[in-house]
């Protein structure tokens, strides 16, 4: 564990002196910030219900978002009350204010593979699929950026938001075997 530790402290501040600059640090401090709540990918998902061809995608992806919310911020959490970074961490400075005091898994990459690998699922345009992983790996490697988790964190935050993807998709077979089964 002190060699993971070292290893991920090491990480954030290789990120904080070689990464960062005025212009990056603008914009993952902002594209981190429309994670905040969720707020980002509820905005879209509540877009995608508008839409006959996009309302699954929507639907599916709101969630599978709401079981990583109970996954996350609810549950591991507070059972496993790892602390943010640069409060353990001499030299790292933070770029947003984050009111949490749990760092472990991040909530806001959780929240974004959740959502991004329901969508990449429900379409059939490969370049859409790449598109959506590729936001949620950019809101993961924000995390990293601005400073407020760790490598782990955000790990644990990607495997959650995909199983709770995957909890969502195997929910929606369900639902409609039991609706395409005649109500059985």
């Amino acid at each position: 564990m002190e060699a993971l530790s070292q290893w991920e402290g090491g990480a954030l501040l290789w990120i904080q002196e070689v990464l960062r600059g005025p212009v990056q640090d603008a914009f993952f401090s902002f594209y981190t910030q429309l994670g905040n709540g969720g707020i980002l990918w509820i905005a879209l998902c509540v877009v995608l219900l508008f839409f006959p061809r996009t309302r699954k995608a929507g639907f599916w992806a709101l969630i599978a978002m709401l079981f990583g919310l109970v996954c996350t911020n609810v549950l591991l959490k507070h059972l496993v009350g790892r602390t943010r970074p640069w409060l353990v961490l001499e030299g790292l400075v933070p770029l947003v204010v984050e009111d949490d005091p749990n760092s472990f898994p991040s909530g806001h990459t959780c929240a974004a593979f959740a959502c991004c690998v329901t969508w990449a699922r429900c379409t059939g345009k490969r370049w859409l699929r790449c598109l959506c992983i590729a936001a949620a790996l950019l809101m993961g490697f924000s995390r990293l950026y601005v400073g407020v988790h760790f490598p782990s964190d955000v790990l644990a935050g990607c495997a959650v938001g995909c199983l709770c993807a995957w909890l969502s998709w195997r929910a929606q077979r369900a639902v409609e075997a039991r609706i395409g089964g005649g109500g059985r």
